[in-house]
């Protein structure tokens, strides 16, 4: 009996179908909930579907399924709009002992661990496509783990799984084209998947990758891949996609090992996004990421040039949030060489804004004291680059030079910097009383670590020893009593003769400890010889 078409179904207005609405009605329950009481009606029927998943072609392969006994070939390529056909069809019950579309679907999707490298790829366009199907979820989630699973295993065995071969559809891939000699290198063999993977919207790049990390796929690759997908998406997208495509590569980067990802690649990010508008949280993200590896930036990275409407030549507000990250990261206590190695870092970066006229006293002095003083050893540098600035803006009043002038750790300046200091009209007079002060004390300190028969009267440099002293418990007392009226205009020359006589007097200590150290070996030598004879000891300072 030959089939009439009395049913007329309009899809999502791409196509209009004539159907026997007996065959359909007892494959589709939904059909049958339609017309069930409608089975004495005369002339043709119509059905407008708006929202049917697949359009026509879904709507297609769920015909096959009825025409052909209810049976269909189901492959990667359909499987999806088969699936969500049936589902919005409501094909769940069986007819005659013949299994529905819906188990059909089911059995094809338990089998995909055998399917091809490029039909896997063929059903995730299909479900990037159907992304709002409720059912493409069961489909994509599968889809996505097998194609982990192959690249894991691809990774620890051969560059390509397989089961690759080209699609009957004509479709050519990346993978099946692979050269014997290019698949033999390691490069190779980690990244010959990027290019098949370039289709994928960054959603399901954000999916894929984070099934990666969960099994463990190596992270290094991982942040090349999402590098390597942002470069080849960027060319033809427009900013509001490059801003889904860098955020996405900066989340990603996020939730792997930060252990693994490079200060050069984070680095290389930033300077993408300086042209884009991206989101507050994805920014602090790779900030806090790049504060952690702060350590392992060099100069260069840190002058980032001031966002539009900011009168100073580089970024510093940018600079002091990496530190705040460096410092409050969660791995805990910040390393010892880690800290130096950041305040060194940060001793340049200072040197270079410094001559910048338009760089703020309160922006100078917040990078200048971002560190602890623990990171410092010694404050040279940053005593050079403040005397930069203060020579710069001359214009600024003694209350700002003095609290740049706070920064600096004179207990931490060498002699030479400080009988610099001592001659810098630049900096406040008290900030040289303090520097020699603190020179003397580690004098003093240095002193009392020494043996009492030190001879520092037959020193050539003591012949003003007194008068020296004498000065020197002038100036201390009244910087202890807080006299406000020192007059270093007019003592500035007596303090640089008392400073120059400090150096004189440790440089004639470190002789005489030379000298002490080359005499102690020689008794030591004399003991260990056994020498029973009576020896009188070497003097210690002739």
């Amino acid at each position: 009996m030959e089939p009439c078409c009395n049913l007329e179904v309009d899809v999502n207005g791409e196509e209009t179908f004539m159907v026997d609405k007996t065959i359909i009605v007892q494959y589709s329950g939904k059909f049958a909930k339609l017309f069930g009481k409608s089975n004495g009606a005369r002339g043709k029927l119509k059905v407008v579907f708006n929202d049917f998943p697949g359009g026509s072609k879904g709507f297609e392969h769920m015909l096959r399924f009825c025409y052909n006994n209810g049976t269909t070939d189901i492959t990667p390529s359909n499987l999806l709009l088969t699936r969500c056909a049936a589902e919005f069809m409501e094909m769940k019950e069986s007819v005659a002992g013949v299994s529905n579309l819906l188990e059909q679907t089911e059995k094809s999707l338990q089998e995909i661990n055998f399917w091809t490298w490029s039909g896997l790829l063929i059903a995730l366009k299909q479900c990037q496509n159907l992304s709002l199907a409720a059912d493409s979820s069961i489909v994509l989630e599968k889809c996505l783990d097998t194609l982990v699973g192959r690249l894991v295993l691809a990774s620890e065995t051969s560059p390509c799984p397989s089961t690759c071969s080209t699609d009957s559809s004509g479709i050519r891939f990346s993978c099946d084209s692979k050269s014997t000699e290019s698949i033999k290198t390691n490069s190779a063999r980690l990244t010959w998947w990027f290019e098949d993977l370039l289709f994928l919207s960054p959603l399901l790049v954000a999916m894929l990758v984070k099934s990666m990390v969960l099994r463990k796929l190596d992270h290094v690759v991982i942040s090349r891949f999402l590098l390597y997908y942002q470069k080849a998406k960027f060319p033809n997208a427009n900013t509001d996609e490059k801003c889904k495509i860098i955020e996405m590569v900066i989340d990603m980067h996020y939730n792997m090992d930060h252990n693994y990802v490079s200060c050069k690649t984070l680095f290389g990010i930033l300077r993408v996004t300086l042209s884009l508008n991206i989101s507050k949280c994805s920014r602090k993200k790779l900030e806090s990421m790049i504060g952690s590896h702060l350590d392992q930036a060099t100069l260069d990275n840190l002058l980032v040039p001031s966002p539009y409407g900011i009168s100073y030549l580089y970024d510093v507000n940018l600079v002091l949030r990496f530190l705040k990250a460096f410092l409050h990261r969660g791995t805990g206590v910040v390393a010892p060489v880690q800290m130096r190695k950041v305040a060194t870092l940060i001793d340049l970066y200072i040197a270079e804004i410094a001559p910048d006229p338009c760089l703020k006293a309160s922006k100078f002095l917040a990078i200048a004291t971002a560190l602890p003083d623990s990171a410092r050893d010694s404050y040279d540098e940053l005593y050079h680059a403040v005397n930069m600035y203060l020579e710069v803006h001359d214009h600024l009043s003694q209350e700002e030079r003095a609290k740049i002038c706070c920064g600096v750790n004179y207990e931490k300046l060498s002699p030479q910097s400080c009988l610099h200091l001592s001659q810098n009209s630049k900096f406040p007079s008290k900030s040289a009383v303090q520097a020699l002060i603190s020179q003397q004390s580690k004098l003093n300190n240095s002193l009392r670590a020494t043996p009492n028969k030190t001879p520092f009267n037959n020193s050539p440099c003591s012949s003003s020893g007194a008068a020296q002293r004498g000065e020197k418990d002038k100036i201390s007392e009244q910087v202890v009593l807080g006299d406000e009226n020192i007059d270093l205009s007019v003592d500035n020359e007596k303090l640089r003769a008392h400073l120059q006589g400090m150096q004189c007097r440790v440089t004639e200590l470190e002789k005489i400890c030379l000298k002490m150290q080359s005499q102690m070996e020689k008794i030591t030598k004399a003991k260990v010889s056994g020498s029973s004879n009576a020896r009188s000891l070497p003097k210690l300072c002739s």
